[in-house]
């Protein structure tokens, strides 16, 4: 598999072939439905809720927390939406839900349209630097908040979001009285940066194979206390009627698999999956360093100069060339046989940059504006030679 020059890894990942073809050959293996009564049914159980035992064990939490979904736009979903399963629905005034303005279209645009059926949906901006603050979330809360949302990692900017102080903010001004949902779109972090759910204190979270060498369609959604948790979402009652619908054997195993290849647990310090991040880490300085050095180059956010990685996720960097529009550079780079993005991949047929604009970036640098992002087969040369081509292009528009 030719992955050296491709650097839009947080659109979606290479498959990990190893894994697919393991992951094949026992879906075939067991081809009964997990939810029949019969034997091979039963195997097929069996199968399922070992994948659900290993994916929970190597993300650090408990089988009973893990729930497989059709991918990370659903695992946002059905948190969000079990709003309309509260009481306070079929009520006039129906309660507040609170967005980071940086969020995946998933949740974003899903709000907008919970706006529309009477609830008070307010926004919050980050600062200019692309983090959402703990204190800007505690501005919003009220009394009647029922639901945020803020993203672990951006898509767009690789920011690490501070969720352990937004979920510290949120239990104190709750202290005594019911808390509001407090949901994490995880889906840029996992594999991404170390990761500990237990300690974090959000009450869900959204997962996506895809992202992680793993196969498209198949997501996880983690909730910290499911008893509790009640669905808007019904039908035929798998998963604990969390999320019905007939489960997707082979993806759960795929996604089993790749966790214990890929996922960084916080508590990892010594491991090959942290020696891979780290060596990402010096991987992301280096052409941080090498590409700043470039007339009209400005790395989204400025703040971000490759000295202190701390606050940001090494596999996702986001820069503005000046005077060269963001898609006139991804096009000039695939000439070359680079693959980049201008952000998401769910809104690359759109104009504007929803995420840029919150973090009050100017015009000219939303437009020119691109995005790298980088996975476990990322190599030093590849991003050598993604920093060389860069520059080539650039002198073109001098």
């Amino acid at each position: 598999m030719d992955t050296e020059h491709y650097f839009d890894w947080a659109a979606t990942s290479p498959e990990d072939a190893e894994v697919l073809r393991e992951s094949l050959e026992i879906a075939i293996e067991n081809y009964a439905n997990p939810s029949s009564a019969h034997s091979k049914g039963q195997g097929a159980r069996k199968v399922l809720e070992d994948a659900r035992a290993e994916s929970a064990k190597h993300m650090g939490v408990k089988a009973e927390q893990i729930f497989f979904t059709s991918g990370g736009t659903e695992s946002d979903h059905i948190p969000l939406l079990a709003v309309l399963a509260r009481p306070s629905a079929q009520t006039e005034k129906k309660g507040r839900i609170i967005v980071s303005a940086i969020e995946h279209p998933a949740l974003r645009e899903q709000c907008e349209n919970l706006k529309k059926l009477g609830y008070d949906v307010v926004s919050v901006l980050p600062d200019r630097n692309g983090f959402v603050t703990a204190e800007a979330v505690a501005e919003k809360l009220t009394s009647d908040t029922l639901f945020v949302t803020v993203m672990a990692v951006n898509n767009e900017t690789g920011c690490i979001q501070p969720i352990s102080e937004i979920a510290g903010k949120i239990a104190a001004f709750s202290e005594g009285k019911r808390k509001p949902h407090f949901h994490v779109d995880c889906v840029q972090a996992a594999g991404k940066i170390p990761l500990d759910l237990n300690t974090s204190g959000i009450d869900s979270a959204a997962f996506s194979a895809h992202k992680i060498c793993g196969p498209r369609g198949i997501g996880i959604l983690y909730l910290a206390n499911p008893q509790k948790f009640k669905g808007f979402l019904t039908g035929g009652g798998q998963e604990k009627n969390v999320r019905s619908g007939t489960e997707n054997l082979f993806g759960a195993v795929a996604f089993s698999k790749v966790l214990k290849k890929y996922f960084l647990e916080k508590s990892d310090t010594d491991s090959e999956k942290r020696k891979s991040f780290e060596k990402q880490s010096e991987m992301t300085k280096k052409f941080i360093e090498s590409i700043r050095g470039i007339k009209n180059c400005r790395i989204v956010p400025e703040c971000r100069d490759g000295s202190d990685e701390s606050n940001f996720s090494p596999y996702v960097v986001q820069a503005a060339f000046l005077r060269i529009p963001g898609n006139v550079m991804v096009r000039a780079l695939d000439a070359k046989g680079f693959s980049i993005s201008t952000g998401s991949a769910c809104s690359a047929k759109k104009q504007s940059r929803p995420i840029l604009e919150a973090m009050k970036i100017s015009r000219e640098q939303q437009d020119s504006a691109v995005r790298f992002s980088f996975g476990p087969l990322t190599s030093e040369k590849g991003m050598e030679d993604l920093a060389e081509a860069v520059k080539e292009i650039c002198k073109d528009f001098e």
